[in-house]
């Protein structure tokens, strides 16, 4: 039986990507949901985050690899969604090797 690729808005994705970068290090902090909090409204974040909280890495990882074939994404779309993946990265000013690892599996992905 073949699975259907559930596809999400790119709001979504970006929203998907970014809790997945805030939970690179296992340590999603306040600030850090507070930020993805700010980048949509209120259904969109809980509707994503109770996927996200179902899906383990490699799940979600291949739910964005899905997505991004999906969409069509400009320079300017990539460029502004990799700012906004290295200021949650960053928000409590150290990059871990984890977090550092994830960065270039989704570079490879997006790009």
């Amino acid at each position: 039986m073949i699975e259907k690729t559930n596809h999400w808005t790119k709001t979504e994705m970006h929203i998907y990507i970014l809790l997945l970068c805030a939970n690179a290090d296992s340590n999603a902090t306040d600030e850090e949901i507070n930020l993805i909090k700010s980048k949509c409204n209120k259904d969109t974040f809980d509707k994503i985050y109770k996927e996200f909280l179902g899906d383990n890495e490699e799940a979600g990882l291949d739910k964005i690899e899905d997505n991004v074939h999906f969409h069509q994404y400009s320079h300017l779309e990539l460029a502004k969604l990799k700012k906004e993946m290295r200021q949650i990265f960053l928000s409590d000013n150290k990059l871990t090797m984890m977090e550092e690892n994830l960065d270039q599996i989704l570079d490879n992905i997006i790009y």
